[in-house]
């Protein structure tokens, strides 16, 4: 039986704005590009996947590659990353790249999906531990205050400072060791089949969710509340 739930963050709780508003927010006082060429940017960006949490790189450098597997050790490999990927998009000479990485971590960059707020409530109801276990390379603790969800979660296992990514073992065996739990009775939620799938390796059980825009998935937790104690 499930005892304690794991959850990814990025396209499972939480997702990330769009790369058109996450650009326009951060150029609020523009940029002076006429609209078309904002729009390619943006269209560029994409390609190589700038956004955190955002469109998957459609491309990569050969030169970024190794950054890009590692990105999510350290907050120096996860900046590097993504700062090289944003520069691969030939941004214009006025955008400061490593204020427009810095500012995806604000909390108004964030939105949780419409479903996240009511399961973690039931689960605090029932008495199920949750813990968030993601990729990351910095600190999405003020992501859940700013949202108050933060009192919801029991415990935050990210890989920066686990220092393993998903689906090492390792940081699914750390997660499940703070719930006091073995791995059979933990049920792992996530959008990735390999990274978040990879704790089924451990015996724990896993509930597939899509990483789509929040309009789009109201309801892809409620399901899992089901086979979960009542």
């Amino acid at each position: 039986m499930t005892k304690g739930v794991m959850f990814d963050f990025s396209g499972t709780l939480f997702r990330v704005v769009s790369t058109a508003e996450w650009l326009a927010a951060f150029t609020a006082a523009g940029l002076g590009l006429p609209a078309h060429e904002q729009a390619e940017l943006v269209h560029r960006l994409e390609e190589f996947g700038a956004l955190p949490g955002g469109v998957p790189p459609r491309r990569i450098p050969p030169d970024i590659q190794q950054a890009w597997d590692t990105r999510d050790l350290t907050p120096e490999l996860h900046r590097g990353a993504y700062t090289a990927l944003t520069r691969a998009a030939a941004p214009p000479a006025g955008l400061d790249v490593d204020a427009l990485y810095e500012s995806h971590r604000a909390p108004a960059s964030w939105r949780p999906y419409p479903d996240t707020a009511p399961v973690l409530r039931e689960l605090r109801r029932r008495g199920v531990p949750v813990a968030v276990v993601s990729n990351i390379g910095w600190d999405l603790r003020p992501v859940f205050r700013a949202h108050g969800l933060d009192e919801l979660v029991d415990s935050y296992v990210l890989s920066y400072e686990v220092g393993a990514q998903k689906p090492d073992p390792v940081i699914f065996e750390t997660a499940c060791a703070g719930l006091g739990l073995a791995p059979a009775d933990v049920l792992m939620v996530g959008d990735d089949r390999t990274c978040d799938g990879g704790a089924t390796a451990l015996g724990c059980g896993f509930h597939p969710v899509e990483h789509l825009p929040v309009d789009r998935r109201p309801d892809a937790l409620l399901p899992l509340l089901a086979g979960l104690p009542g």
